[in-house]
C-alpha cells in the first residue's frame, strides 16, 4: 500500500477476446463500474500501457492496478440466489446480514458476498448495484444490478413506484381493520437522528392487510408504495402496532429477531421489459415464532 493505493496485478490467462473492464472486475474482485472508472483514470493498465475499458485482451497480458484503499473485497458468504442473468441478481437475504459496508460494518455484508458475481452500477463504490435495501434483521428478497443500464432502470422504476414489494409482518396488538393505509412522511427523528420518525421528511405510503390475529399479536401482509428507511417499522409503530421484537421502534424480545420478511418482489426487467415475479418462503425461525405466538402456520 502506497499513498492510499494498493498495487495489484494478474495475468490474463484465459481472457482472450474479453473486455478489459470485465476482466479487471473479475481479476481484482471489484465492480465493473469501478473497474471502468479506474481504467479511465489510468489506474489500471495492460502491459504497462493505458487502455480503454472496451479494450479486448488477447490473453497472457499483465493487468496491473493501483486501487484506492477502502474498496469492498469479495468474501465467501452464503446467500441464496433466486434469479440471475447478465443484468441483475435477485437474492433471498438472510436476517443478520447488512446490505453494504459502512460505519461499523467494513466487511461481511451482502455487497461483499456478491462482488464476485459482478454486481455494478451507481456512483458509490461501497454500494455497487444496490438500488434498495433491507434492514440487517429483515430477511427476504432484494434485487441488485450488475451493470449501469440495469441500475438506472431499477432506480427509475422504484422512483416511479413501479416495483412491487410485499412483506409479511407480525405486530404487537390486535384490533386493526381488515385493510388500511398509513400515509405519513418518514425522515430523521429531530430528537434522535439515529432513528427515523413519522410526520417529518419525505412522502411515505404503506398499505396493509390483516391476515390473522391471536391473543396479543396480529399477522399482516404489508405492501410498500414508497421505500424510506425503516418505513414499515416506523409506520406501524406510529399507529400503535410496532413490529414484534423491534428493538428500535417497539420492544426487544430476548432470543428473538425482528418479525419482518420481504416475501414478494415484482418488477419489469430493466433491460428486456419482461415481467418478473419472485416469492420467498418465510424462514423457519419466523414460522416457529408465529406458531408460539398462537398465529398458527404462517
Amino acid at each position: 500500500m502506497e499513498g492510499g493505493r494498493e498495487k495489484r496485478s494478474f495475468v490474463a490467462q484465459a481472457a482472450g477476446g474479453e473486455r478489459l473492464d470485465r476482466a479487471a472486475a473479475e481479476g481484482f474482485g471489484i465492480s465493473r463500474s469501478a473497474a471502468r472508472r479506474y481504467i479511465e483514470a489510468g489506474l489500471i493498465t495492460v502491459d504497462g500501457a493505458e487502455a480503454q475499458p472496451s479494450h479486448k485482451l488477447r490473453g497472457g497480458e499483465t493487468v496491473r492496478a493501483e486501487l484506492p484503499s477502502g474498496e469492498p473485497e469479495p468474501e465467501s458468504i452464503p446467500v441464496e440466489v433466486v434469479y440471475e442473468d447478465e443484468a441483475l441478481i435477485v437474492v433471498n437475504k438472510p436476517a443478520g446480514l447488512v446490505v453494504h459496508p459502512g460505519a461499523g460494518n467494513p466487511s461481511g455484508t451482502l455487497v461483499n458476498a456478491l462482488l464476485g458475481r459482478g454486481i455494478a452500477g451507481g456512483e458509490d463504490p461501497l454500494r455497487p448495484g444496490i438500488v434498495h435495501r433491507l434492514d440487517r434483521d429483515t430477511s427476504g428478497l432484494m434485487v441488485v444490478a450488475k451493470n449501469e443500464e440495469a441500475y438506472a432502470g431499477l432506480v427509475e422504476a422504484l422512483s416511479r413506484r413501479k416495483v412491487g414489494r410485499v412483506y409479511r409482518a407480525v405486530v404487537e396488538g390486535v384490533g386493526l381493520p381488515a385493510t388500511g393505509t398509513v400515509d405519513s412522511p418518514v425522515g430523521r427523528d429531530p430528537e434522535n437522528p439515529t432513528l427515523m420518525a413519522a410526520g417529518v421528511g419525505k412522502s411515505a405510503v404503506t398499505h396493509f392487510e390483516r391476515l390473522r390475529e391471536a391473543r396479543h399479536h396480529t399477522m399482516l401482509q404489508v405492501r410498500l408504495e414508497t421505500g424510506r428507511t425503516h418505513q414499515i417499522r416506523v409506520h406501524l409503530s406510529a399507529i400503535g402496532y410496532p413490529v414484534h421484537a423491534d428493538p428500535l421502534y417497539g420492544e426487544p424480545v430476548p432470543g428473538e429477531r425482528l418479525w419482518l420478511h420481504a416475501e414478494r418482489l415484482e418488477f419489469l426487467h430493466p433491460v428486456t421489459g419482461e415481467s418478473l415475479i419472485f416469492e420467498a418462503d418465510l424462514p423457519d425461525d419466523l414460522v416457529a415464532e408465529a406458531r408460539k405466538l398462537g398465529l398458527g402456520e404462517a
